[in-house]
């Protein structure tokens, strides 16, 4: 693997799971966002959020992805919200292939009703924030440089896309 394979898309996509299965089949190396921001902070982004807020998520969401945008060959699985920043699609495209998991809001709305670590979702009507969200972040996702129909149940599809893709790149 030369360049990075970035997966970004919104919460309940497919992420996690897309890139630890990318990870098994190519060998590589995955790091996720949100994980790398969890062991830097001590805490969960559920406590970053309630302590700090989401400007400070943001400005570390920010120093994450421009120190694992510097690595090669390796998976960086996204938080939903990293492409509010352009600065972070430039950084992950210099040195990566970015793809969007695109999954419709009803899916994803199933995908993660009974999650309670999502603090964007901690609202009266989560499905309302969800299609919210969704418009106003499908312009910044599709700015990937490849779209993966993620609405599927099953990962296969997916993952056996990105890496043709991928390998064609």
């Amino acid at each position: 693997m030369k360049k990075n394979i970035v997966l970004i898309g919104f919460m309940g996509a497919g992420k996690s799971m897309i890139a630890e299965e990318l990870s098994r089949r190519l060998k590589a190396q995955v790091f996720s966002t949100d994980a790398q921001i969890e062991e830097r902070q001590g805490c969960s982004i559920d406590e970053i959020f309630k302590i700090k807020g989401e400007a400070y998520f943001r400005e570390i969401e920010k120093e994450v992805i421009e120190e694992l945008s510097l690595r090669c060959g390796v998976i960086i699985d996204c938080g939903g919200g990293v492409v509010l920043s352009e600065e972070n699609l430039q950084n992950l495209k210099v040195n990566g292939i970015v793809f969007y998991l695109e999954a419709m809001p009803e899916v994803i709305y199933q995908r993660i009703k009974s999650e309670t670590h999502r603090p964007l979702l901690r609202v009266p009507d989560p499905f309302g924030a969800i299609k919210k969200l969704y418009q106003q972040r499908s312009p910044l996702y599709s700015q990937a440089d490849h779209v993966i129909d993620a609405n599927d149940a099953s990962i296969e599809g997916p993952v056996v896309e990105i890496l043709k893709l991928y390998k064609n790149s």
